[in-house]
Order: structure tokens, then C-alpha cells, then sequence
């Protein structure tokens, strides 16, 4: 047993884990999807891109919402879920995270396929 314990390898001269951006992205768009009160029918899940440099990570999560809705409280929702998911997940700092809401999806302005214009 004493053998085992002589031979390990420290911390520091293992090596280190990298987690690739686009990894650190899929988590910052499930927990905008987990902070949404709920995804529009005809709207796209939310997407995210992610720059990390030095264990501090940059997020944009795009997405669209549900029409009418306290747009300011989903958009600090889905700031602060993004944040808390990646940091406990991943444990890289996230010094940013902004979001910006591509569309708005309101029942009065459903798209009328058939003519090709709003109803």
C-alpha cells in the first residue's frame, strides 16, 4: 500500500482538463431554456455562443418570447441561471452574460401561412 501512495503523480504535473466553448455553450442554453417561463409554440430554443479566455467566460444567449411578457425579469432570469449553471457546472468565472431577444411571438399577430401575411 505505501508502494501506491509513493507513486502518484501530484496535481500539478497531471495535466489539465479543458472544456471546449461549444460545451460551456450547450449549459448556457439549457439554463436559459430551464429560466424561460416557457418557450413560444412556433419559436426556436434558445442558442448561445461562449468565449472563454483564462477561466472567465463571455456568454450570449440569444432567444425569443412569448408576447405580451415582463421582458426586463426573463432576461434577468435567464442572466442569472446562465451564470449559476455554468460556474457550478463547469467552474469557470462568468464575468458576462447578455441577452438579446431576436422575436416576439403574440397570438394576435400569428402568420397566416396560406396568404402569406399577419392575421
Amino acid at each position: 500500500m505505501a508502494d501506491l501512495v509513493k507513486d502518484r503523480v501530484g496535481a500539478a504535473t497531471r495535466g489539465a482538463t479543458t472544456i471546449a466553448d461549444r460545451v460551456v455553450a450547450k449549459i448556457a442554453a439549457q439554463a436559459a431554456r430551464e429560466a424561460l417561463d416557457a418557450l413560444p409554440k412556433e419559436g426556436s430554443a434558445p442558442h448561445a455562443t461562449v468565449v472563454v479566455h483564462r477561466d472567465v467566460a463571455r456568454v450570449a444567449v440569444t432567444l425569443e418570447l412569448d408576447y405580451p411578457a415582463d421582458i426586463g425579469r426573463q432576461c434577468g432570469a435567464v442572466r442569472g441561471r446562465v451564470r449559476q449553471r455554468v460556474e457550478t457546472l463547469v467552474g469557470i468565472e462568468v464575468h458576462e452574460v447578455s441577452v438579446h431577444v431576436e422575436r416576439l411571438h403574440s397570438v394576435h399577430t400569428a402568420h397566416d401561412h396560406r396568404r402569406g401575411r399577419l392575421k
